[in-house]
């Protein structure tokens, strides 16, 4: 690493630097000490602040121009920085925008309904030409019909609706938001034979039931409306071109296209609403009454249909073209492993502005941009390279990162360590993350050394202050699916965590906007900084470390974990079902996990290791998580290539973990568990032969 003299020793103020940096040789103790007090100083709320308020102040949809100018800010800001700034074009299959969208009630009233935000007087942004609620994905129809309340709308709500005898046939659903992805709500909405669906937010969910509503508080208004893609399809990314990137047109690469025709896109009319505008039509509803568990929010019981007296029309037309969107990424490229490879990236594509999500995780990556880089201005360019990168059209389908991974998915396999996710990661005050096995050590330990805000304390110790039991450390969650780390995580195998400082948000609506924000996320603006240099100090400990501080010994208790959960979901409809077999696997596993981390510890103690047999141990390290990593991929989605984690296909956003398990679970099907225990067993005993070749270098 070159080096230059620094400034006088920056000092943190109520806590002190690990004594043992996990990785590090002792004669790289001290300057990674020093590099990592000196990354502290440079995060800066008033920075923060001044990315949110440029990157927020206007709607930036993706496919608009108005998102197009965002991407040119970030990669000037990123060039000013120091860093190797591109942008990487991508022709989509997408909606070009709300279209014509009419929600009425034709009977006992004729009565249209707004689906739009009220205009505010304290809200400046709200009277800029926010645009109606509305699902992108929608199928396209005009359609009059009587409604059927179907609770959240969730695989096993319809199943009820079917056991209770209520037909949803012809009919048009209302649906709450919550429970699942909406797009599953249209998808079994649809399966079940539904004219259209109408998709609101309760306030029992997200609304005075909740707290003040906006702009008194922090909750949903009667007019806050939640907007949001509705498409689900067995892969992720662009429509039209699943497993290859969507390429421009007009570029040299041609890349085939499937016929949209042939795209199982939603057929029925989707949209939002407010609440506001739903409790006309719940109100007026006539029919039985619905299980306890359905009663929502609203001053009125709710009922399970509406009669043939309550007649609503809805329409929406919306059409759909080949769209330019474009990723921003930024590389500081390592100064001894060039080609290995730390990844951060958040969305910048927006709704309408985005303050909270995503863009308060775009800004905290700017300051983080702009600390990395004075850190290299300085001379203390980190060994490996580290990219920062900005991913359009996520709100749409995680398409842009998926088109990113899928155009570079040799070099990702090759390269890249981790992939850290932002989505809207500084949105509120309370920290919490949720990660794969091998950076979990990492992350608990890279809090230990980052003040949280601008207290005496820790962001660990304040992660861990509202435990009951603080002996077992923070919990940290299991990704699921819902944001750009998919593609690297459940395609690639590229080992990923997403993390941030969170709270009540006006989720997907207009009102998420600077105002909003500074009123009420985070009004000293101080979450960005913190959370930019958790994520700063977990890559630069990456990007330095002699032996990549991977947490191999986080494989075998997780996976006993993971095995039992999913042994207890088939024993409830296969009671004789044991998982001996992929237990004994994950216990000789487990043996090499723990003799690796002994040996690891004593060789990083001694730093004695060669220069080749290091650069082998660290290539071994990288490539651990593709041993998860089955090219005959789910039963579900050949996309979904993870044997150890994938997101529900039935909710979209929940984690599953060993998902070949419990897919079979949820069809309640035993007709494949050996040969899913073959490649399960298959892929422990890979990664068991890469643990133990680890240790031979080692020991």
């Amino acid at each position: 690493m070159k080096k230059t003299i620094l400034p006088v020793f920056l000092l943190l103020v109520g806590m002190q630097l690990q004594a043992q940096l996990s990785g590090f040789f002792p004669d790289g103790q001290d300057e990674q000490q020093t590099i990592e007090q000196l990354f502290l100083e440079l995060p800066k709320s008033e920075r923060f602040k001044e990315h949110l308020r440029e990157l927020t102040k206007v709607p930036h949809r993706a496919g608009t121009p108005e998102n197009k100018a965002v991407a040119d800010y970030m990669q000037k800001v990123m060039a000013d920085a120091g860093l190797q700034s591109e942008q990487f074009p991508y022709d989509i299959y997408l909606p070009t925008g709300p279209g014509e969208i009419e929600i009425e009630l034709v009977t006992p009233i004729r009565m249209p309904l707004n689906n739009q935000e009220y205009i505010l007087e304290a809200d400046p942004f709200s009277q800029q030409d926010v645009g109606p609620g509305w699902n992108s994905y929608s199928g396209s129809g005009d359609v009059t019909a009587e409604v059927v309340y179907a609770n959240y709308g969730t695989k096993e709500d319809f199943e009820r609706l079917a056991d209770l005898g209520v037909s949803v046939k012809g009919k048009i659903v209302m649906a709450r938001y919550g429970g699942n992805f909406r797009g599953y709500k249209a998808k079994f909405a649809e399966a079940a034979g539904a004219a259209g669906l109408i998709i609101y937010t309760d306030p029992e969910d997200s609304g005075y039931m909740r707290g003040l509503g906006y702009p008194d508080g922090t909750y949903f208004s009667e007019s806050t409306i939640q907007r949001g893609s509705v498409l689900t399809l067995d892969y992720s990314g662009d429509p039209l071109t699943p497993f290859e990137p969507a390429l421009p047109m007009d570029g040299p690469t041609k890349v085939e296209r499937l016929d949209p025709a042939d795209v199982p896109f939603h057929t029925i009319p989707v949209t939002p609403l407010p609440y506001g505008s739903a409790k006309e039509i719940l109100s007026r509803m006539q029919g039985d009454v619905v299980p306890g568990a359905w009663q929502g929010g609203l001053p009125f019981t709710y009922r399970l249909t509406g009669g043939p007296e309550l007649k609503v029309r809805l329409n929406v037309q919306q059409e759909k073209d080949f769209v330019r969107v474009q990723n921003v990424v930024g590389t500081l490229e390592g100064s001894t492993y060039p080609d290995e490879w730390i990844i951060m990236g958040s969305h910048y594509d927006a709704w309408v502005h985005g303050a909270s999500d995503p863009n308060s995780g775009t800004a905290m990556l700017l300051c983080l941009a702009e600390a990395l880089g004075e850190l290299a201005k300085q001379g203390y360019q980190p060994k490996r390279t580290i990219k920062i990168a900005h991913w359009d059209a996520e709100e749409h389908g995680i398409i842009a990162s998926t088109e990113w991974v899928e155009q570079f998915k040799d070099e990702l396999d090759a390269k890249a360590i981790a992939y850290f996710n932002a989505d809207g990661a500084c949105s509120g005050l309370s920290f919490g993350a949720s990660s794969a096995p091998s950076l979990k050590g990492l992350l608990v330990e890279s809090t230990k050394v980052v003040p949280y805000t601008d207290q005496d304390i820790s962001v660990y110790e304040h992660w861990t202050a509202r435990l009951e039991d603080k002996s077992q450390g923070p919990r940290i969650g299991n990704l699921g699916g819902g944001s750009d780390h998919l593609g690297f995580y459940a395609h690639l195998g590229i080992p990923s965590m997403g993390a941030g400082m969170r709270g009540p948000t006006l989720y997907h609506s207009a009102y998420d906007d600077f105002h909003w924000y500074a009123t009420y996320a985070d009004p000293e603006f101080q979450s960005g900084p913190t959370v930019a240099k958790v994520f700063g100090i977990m890559g630069l400990r990456l990007a330095n470390a002699d032996i990549l501080p991977l947490d191999v010994g986080r494989y075998g208790s997780d996976l006993r974990t993971h095995i039992r959960t999913a042994e207890k979901a088939i024993q409830a409809y296969a009671p004789d079902y044991k998982t001996t077999k992929l237990l004994a696997s994950v216990d000789q596993l487990a043996k090499a996990t723990e003799k690796y981390v002994e040996v690891m510890e004593a060789s990083a103690a001694k730093g004695k290791l060669k220069n080749k047999k290091l650069e082998q141990v660290n290539n071994t390290l990288l490539k651990l998580d593709r041993a998860f990593i089955d090219d005959e991929g789910m039963a579900y989605g050949k996309w979904f290539r993870s044997l150890y984690a994938s997101s529900d296909p039935y909710s979209g956003y929940a984690s599953w973990m060993l998902p070949g398990l419990l897919y079979e679970a949820s069809i309640e099907s035993t007709s494949n568990l050996p040969s899913l225990e073959k490649r399960y067993i298959a892929a422990f005993d890979r990664l068991r032969a890469d643990i133990e070749s680890l240790i031979k270098m080692l020991d």
